[in-house]
């Protein structure tokens, strides 16, 4: 298996280098970058399996980068790396597509569970090609449509609720992280956007509930499943 790809983008050489030094000695293949504009060129000349982007950069920020890329690819991770603790630099990093936010000063083992945390998720999240609609028991879910058609009934789905719903036919009988939802829908995990997730999964769960073979459940301390009994 080859190893996984990072383009790590540091202004600061000390930083980079022992960044560098330390992802590389753990497995990874990392190319380091000093700064925005030698990033975004790298980043169009090869492919990588993740970003981590430092945002106080010369010649192109961080969320700048972030953005460029983004306008070409939706896909690929990025976790940002800053000094700034601001409620704001860190909503500003997520709205710009970003996946994760480490404060610095941080460790090395933490920037390393990180990156295996999206990893995990990418695995399963690209796992197959995302169809156009899914199959949950007696319904049919058309997420290009919005539309969840049950028999002669369809259900006109909001923007988030078909949003999460994907998520969830995408790990149909897995768990869906509770974590990784939040930040890939609302842009950010704190008290009230996961108060606002659970009143979705309400929703949810009182549209699907014409077929007693299908269900989502709560995993404690992990996040959602979505059941379907009629695949097993």
């Amino acid at each position: 298996m080859s190893a996984v790809k990072l383009l790590l983008v540091e202004d600061d050489p000390n930083l980079g280098d022992i960044l560098r030094e330390y992802l590389n000695y753990k497995g990874y293949n990392t190319t380091l970058c000093k700064n925005g504009a030698e990033g975004y060129n790298a980043f169009n000349k090869a492919h990588f399996d993740m970003c981590i982007f430092d945002v106080m950069m010369p010649v192109m920020d961080g969320f700048t980068l972030a953005k460029k890329i983004r306008a070409t690819n939706k896909q690929v991770p990025i976790i940002f790396l800053t000094a700034k603790s601001m409620k704001e630099d860190k909503v500003e990093g997520f709205k710009v597509g970003g996946d994760d936010y480490l404060t610095k000063p941080f460790s090395m083992e933490e920037l390393q569970l990180r990156i295996d945390a999206i990893l995990r998720r990418c695995q399963w999240f690209n796992k197959k090609p995302l169809s156009n609609e899914f199959n949950i028991g007696t319904y049919v879910f058309n997420h290009i449509q919005r539309q969840l058609k049950h028999q002669d009934s369809v259900t006109k789905l909001t923007t988030k609720e078909n949003a999460l719903l994907t998520l969830l036919c995408q790990s149909k009988n897995e768990v869906l992280e509770r974590e990784y939802a939040l930040k890939t829908i609302w842009g950010e995990n704190n008290y009230f956007t996961a108060r606002s997730m659970d009143v979705f999964i309400t929703k949810l769960r009182r549209y699907l509930k014409s077929d007693e073979t299908v269900s989502i459940i709560n995993v404690h301390g992990k996040g959602y499943k979505l059941i379907d009994l009629s695949e097993r």
